[in-house]
């Protein structure tokens, strides 16, 4: 299946902005019903809900950095990154539909923490997972929109030779 022109740049900004929403309206919910640093147990201690305002980026890095860094690294840097991703994904024809899509869930899910840096200067997050094998640290629904759509590219990538995972692709 080919899609064409503007029902493209639609599907790509709508996957953008379906991330960018379900980020800022799960942040706002936290923010408004969890005090800073507790902890609420959904199933034991495997799936933990808090509240941590992060100023830097992953696992609080460059949270010591000069204001004029920060804004540089965390705000300006990843602004360029973020409309060079966008701009390529809308440009560019021969993207499978995984990549697509992948790029648009990590381009909603950085807008979405960009979005926190900028407004509220520090990323809400709120997610703690422990599953025996797989323990996270603090995490938001941003990172899982990240986390998803690397793993969606690298799988669209090992798979590229055998041609698009899903065997589609727009033009």
């Amino acid at each position: 299946m080919k899609i064409k022109g503007k029902i493209k740049i639609i599907f790509i900004l709508s996957l953008v902005l379906l991330n960018v929403g379900c980020d800022q309206i799960s942040k706002r919910v936290i923010r408004q019903a969890i005090e800073p640093y507790e902890r609420i147990a959904v199933f034991k201690d495997n799936f933990v809900l808090t509240k941590v305002e992060n100023t830097g980026a992953a696992y609080n890095l460059g949270s010591s950095l000069s204001p004029t860094l920060k804004i540089i690294l965390l705000q300006i840097l990843p602004i360029f990154i973020l409309l060079l991703l966008l701009r390529q994904i809308l440009i560019k024809k021969n993207y499978s539909i995984e990549t697509i899509i992948g790029f648009a869930f990590i381009i909603g899910g950085g807008i979405g923490n960009l979005f926190d840096r900028i407004v509220y200067g520090s990323v809400t997050d709120f997610l703690i997972l422990d599953l025996g094998i797989i323990k996270t640290e603090i995490f938001n629904l941003a990172d899982v929109s990240i986390m998803l759509g690397s793993i969606l590219i690298l799988f669209s990538a090992l798979f590229s030779k055998k041609g698009s995972f899903f065997r589609e692709k727009f033009q």
